[in-house]
């Protein structure tokens, strides 16, 4: 029996499409089993692919897609397989054939009716499921987020004064119940898009209120001037921050749900728009994420400044440095964290408070030192000058001895003469 595995990536996963026992046969050579089921049968709903769907046989019924999170892994895979890149939908798209699925060679498009790849729209719709499990996916990764740090954000929000702010936890409760209804329905029709199509505007205002408060605490860290009010901030940033990043992950997982309600909207009614849509939802949360990364390396070098002054006044401050360099390294730990659940690139180390003991012996060390320099060139100076008393010293001996003799040979000289 012929095997036939139709690869497609977008970047953020790769989608395995075929028959069932083909698709998790090759799964598992592959060293993948951790998939997702892509839910085609949905296409079928979409009345304006029917046709494009008619057109690809009846084989499609039969066929199963698995989709895949593109890890180190599974990128290797595409460029193993020479996936290549569509120009007009960013997807690279590839198909492998062989025999009891044993996989033996490629081609770039399947010509047979049972094809996903010989369809440009149906294809446009495999892209569009993809790019909802992506960012469900991510919805599922910061939930497991906040749930660690155990932080209520409709809490932080009711506690804050800023009307827009209020309004989020309205729109949160929307689009939860949008989704819920579209995991229901399998679509998103007019009423239920009409309830959260206004969303986006408050959730940017409340990510843009978050990230001011960010800065907010980078610029008092670098005014303070004392280590004591340093001392304060760093422990007031411990809590706050935290609860800010809190408030930014949510407005992320909430934009992910709008896109996955996008996407269903303009599949329903416009998929020839689907790609540049897809693409566009893309760009967007690339650019979401780098305001992000900006704001938070910001916040992050400012209190790596911090703890460098901390550490240098610890002798004086041995109270309030150590707080610094302690209350900093635990907000800049939950700083990467969020970072790196966003899939910002982080890194950093924790920072050592310097003890007032090593700074103290630092200091004694160094008057030690000058001390020694001193009674070095004092020294010097000593053996110049005994150096120069024992020459004169000389001098005067041998100018004695000389007259002395002189005198002995004057004296001698007379007693002859007499």
């Amino acid at each position: 029996m012929n095997a036939e595995i139709q690869l497609i990536s977008d970047g953020d996963g790769l989608a395995v499409i075929g028959r069932s026992t083909d698709v998790e046969r090759f799964l598992l050579s592959e060293g993948l089993p951790a998939s997702k089921d892509l839910g085609l049968p949905r296409l079928k709903s979409v009345a304006s692919l029917g046709s494009a769907l008619a057109r690809a046989g009846s084989e499609i019924s039969a066929e199963s897609g698995r989709w895949v999170q593109l890890s180190e892994q599974s990128a290797h895979l595409v460029a193993q397989y020479g996936l290549r890149e569509s120009s007009k939908s960013g997807l690279f798209t590839g198909v492998l054939k062989g025999d009891s699925g044993q996989i033996r060679g490629f081609v770039e498009f399947a010509q047979g009716p049972g094809s996903f790849l010989a369809n440009p729209a149906v294809l446009a719709g495999v892209g569009g499921i993809m790019a909802q499990v992506a960012a469900k996916q991510k919805m599922d990764e910061i939930t497991d987020y906040l749930a660690s740090i155990d932080q209520k954000v409709d809490d932080v929000l009711r506690a804050q004064k800023d009307a827009a702010l209020s309004r989020m936890i309205g729109t949160d409760l929307m689009i939860e119940e949008t989704m819920t209804l579209r995991e229901t329905r399998g679509r998103v029709d007019d009423i239920m898009w009409s309830k959260v199509q206004t969303a986006p505007a408050t959730i940017a205002e409340t990510q843009a209120y978050a990230l001011r408060q960010l800065d907010a605490y980078a610029e008092k860290l670098e005014r303070q001037t004392a280590i004591g009010d340093l001392a304060t901030t760093a422990q007031e940033a411990k809590t706050k921050v935290r609860e800010w990043l809190a408030v930014l992950a949510r407005c992320f997982l909430l934009q992910d749900a709008i896109a996955v309600l996008e996407l269903d909207r303009v599949l329903d009614a416009s998929p020839e728009e689907l790609d540049g849509h897809r693409l566009g939802l893309r760009t967007a949360r690339h650019n979401r994420l780098q305001v992000i990364a900006r704001s938070t390396e910001r916040l992050l070098e400012r209190m790596n400044t911090a703890i460098s002054r901390a550490n240098a006044e610890v002798l004086f401050n041995p109270i309030s440095s150590p707080t610094v360099v302690q209350a900093n390294n635990h907000t800049a730990a939950g700083i990467h964290d969020f970072r790196g659940r966003l899939g910002i690139e982080t890194g950093g180390r924790s920072s050592q408070a310097r003890q007032w003991v090593d700074a103290a012996t630092e200091v004694r060390d160094s008057v030690l030192e000058t001390g020694a320099k001193g009674l070095d060139a004092a020294l010097t100076m000593g053996g110049v000058a005994l150096g120069k008393a024992g020459s004169v010293t000389g001098m005067l001996s041998s100018g004695i001895a000389g007259r002395f003799r002189k005198l002995r040979g004057d004296e001698g000289q007379r007693s002859i003469e007499s």
